[in-house]
């Protein structure tokens, strides 16, 4: 599932071609995805205007001129293509239909924005945009990790008494909003924290420590358009790049990077799900 940085990357990539322009018709092709898409939403969409692009955590936020916003969650395969573009910073025409083109925004500017999802684990939904951190989506996440709220006070305060691993804690999006199970892993190896440690008996300045790691991590995997691996793409269709710096995830039996290290990452399953780590660096 697309993270907080392949998100971040999909939000920019769609930012030019629909902040300020107006959705002149939206065709939605089935009567849901992961859920039933909301009564009349080809009607509520068309003809307004896009004021702002935003992303929560894993959600692209769309502001609308009608107080209304719409909500976008990719799932395991969703893709957001931009088409047409008329500033011409996409060299795309528009491509013929495809089986799994399941809504279409045809922007009054020449552009269109569709959204492809073979799995059909994504999301649609449109909230009235006073309220919309009230969605049942939205209202429990944690700060993101590259807000103000995210800092070393807040996160030992967050982890404290914590008895889950502190992969475990990490992945909790109540704690912290957008971190998935890649960058987790390259953060705790960054910080050479075992990720079987509990997250309460971690101690305050390691905790703290973490912090700027997690960012860095975060802002670096942006910076490469994300991490592709199996079904993520940019906006234009090209591929992220982090995944050619990756440390351990997805590195199992290869030598540990750190030159001093003679060990090799190695892989383990934490609550249903991969965990790459080196365990001699990380204690």
């Amino acid at each position: 599932m697309p993270e907080l940085p392949e998100v971040e990357t999909v939000r920019r990539g769609l930012a030019p071609a629909m902040e300020g322009a107006r959705i002149a018709r939206a065709d939605v092709n089935r009567p849901d995805l992961r859920w039933p898409f909301p009564p009349r939403m080809a009607d509520r969409l068309a003809g307004q205007r896009v004021l702002r692009l935003r992303r929560r955590s894993k959600y692209i936020l769309a502001d609308l001129e009608s107080d209304e916003t719409l909500l976008i969650h990719l799932g395991m395969s969703g893709r957001m293509l931009i088409s047409g573009d008329p500033l011409g910073q996409f060299l795309h025409d528009h491509p013929a239909p495809e089986k799994h083109d399941h809504v279409v925004l045809h922007m009054a500017n020449g552009a269109r924005i569709t959204f492809n999802d073979p799995r059909r684990f994504g999301a649609m939904d449109l909230i009235q945009t006073a309220v919309a951190e009230q969605h049942p989506l939205l209202a429990k996440l944690g700060p993101e990790p590259l807000g103000n709220a995210f800092h070393e006070a807040y996160l030992k305060g967050a982890l404290s008494g914590r008895r889950a691993p502190i992969k475990a804690a990490l992945l909790d999006q109540r704690i912290v909003a957008g971190l998935g199970n890649i960058y987790v892993c390259e953060a705790l190896y960054r910080a050479r924290i075992s990720p079987k440690r509990h997250a309460g008996r971690i101690s305050p300045a390691r905790i703290g420590a973490l912090v700027p790691v997690i960012r860095d991590v975060i802002a670096e995997a942006i910076e490469a358009g994300g991490s592709s691996l199996r079904d993520f793409r940019q906006t234009d269709g090209e591929l992220g790049y982090f995944q050619h710096r990756f440390d351990v995830y997805d590195r199992e039996g290869q030598p540990c990077r750190r030159p001093d290290c003679p060990a090799v990452v190695r892989r383990i399953v934490q609550s249903g799900r991969s965990t790459f780590y080196c365990c001699s660096c990380q204690r």
